[in-house]
């Protein structure tokens, strides 16, 4: 396993959040059980036709972003077939709150939209994955063609920050929306009682971020301090034979091949346990936020309004 796994295995072991026994998460789960919450081969959208060939740990990072773009290209189609949803929900929900839900129901087809889109993200996660494997340095350091600069802001080594989204959930909980309001049920999702069950969930669940990202980011400044150290000693030491070296860097890429692939674990952990904690309504709702925010960061339109503003001069002191 080696020494370097070793300390991934022994971060909070005890458990996942703070909080009672009952409320506890074996670290294990967190870190190794990287199973979705829903199973891939149920989704109305293939992922391997969205992908299009076999994962292979070979391919660089800018193929598997390339990926992702493509199956952000399939997101409006499934919120398309949420807006029926829901339509088709407020136009007879009468009918639907006296009777057991049948395959016939729109809320199976807004669950389908749900899954499929979950599934997207799965997708990326496991690009991350193959790119931390094959060149974890480059996505610790993503040059403009893998990032915009919208999206570094929001990056935790090499993906989307956790915390980004748990922030986005309490925001649906905690400030009201605006714009034209939604169609029933829709229009209930975030309100009391489930509101107040997902606020405790989400507290639990950042509890354990407050332990986790801290220490996934000390892995990394440690194997980058033993690296610079290594490398130091070898040239105060007149060390230039050939490969002299080589085992450093390889000992910081294996590291930090580990610490990303662990992060990826939690983004994956989170945004799993999140959606299991909400009904469809609020995973569509959730979801279809999240989607339009990463698509978002590189949309050309914004872009460039992002660099307009950056040259524009400051506007004068008044007088």
């Amino acid at each position: 396993m080696g020494v370097r796994k070793e300390r991934a295995w022994s971060l909070e072991r005890s458990s996942y959040l703070t909080g009672t026994p009952s409320d506890s998460y074996d670290i294990d789960r967190i870190y190794y059980d990287t199973s979705s919450y829903y199973s891939a081969s149920s989704v109305s959208v293939s992922i391997s036709g969205l992908l299009g060939r076999k994962k292979s740990s070979s391919r660089p990072f800018k193929d598997h972003y390339a990926d992702w773009r493509s199956v952000h290209a399939h997101f409006e189609a499934h919120f398309d077939a949420l807006d029926l949803a829901a339509s088709s929900v407020s136009v007879s929900i009468s009918g639907l709150l006296g009777r057991k839900k049948s395959s016939s129901l729109p809320y199976d087809l807004l669950d389908s939209s749900v899954r499929s889109v979950h599934a997207h993200f799965e997708a990326h996660f496991d690009a991350l994955d193959l790119a931390a494997r094959h060149d974890p340095c480059q996505l610790l350091h993503p040059g403009p063609s893998l990032r915009s600069p919208l999206e570094s802001p929001f990056l935790f080594l090499g993906g989307i920050h956790p915390g980004l989204l748990t922030a986005l959930l309490r925001s649906f909980l905690l400030h009201p929306r605006r714009g034209p309001p939604r169609p029933f049920p829709f229009d209930l999702a975030w309100a009391d009682p489930p509101r107040g069950r997902l606020l405790a969930r989400l507290d639990q669940i950042e509890r354990g971020l407050r332990l986790l990202v801290p220490t996934l980011l000390s892995r990394v400044r440690e194997a980058q301090a033993a690296f610079v150290e290594s490398a130091a000693a070898e040239w105060a030491a007149g060390a230039d034979a050939e490969g002299e070296g080589d085992g450093a860097v390889a000992a910081l890429v294996e590291e930090l091949g580990a610490a990303i692939a662990d992060a990826n674990r939690l983004r994956r952990s989170v945004l799993g346990e999140m959606v299991a904690a909400m009904d469809v309504c609020q995973g569509a709702l959730f979801l279809e936020a999240l989607s339009q925010f990463v698509v978002g960061l590189r949309d050309p339109d914004v872009l460039r309004d992002f660099e307009q503003t950056k040259i524009m001069p400051p506007s004068p002191p008044p007088s």
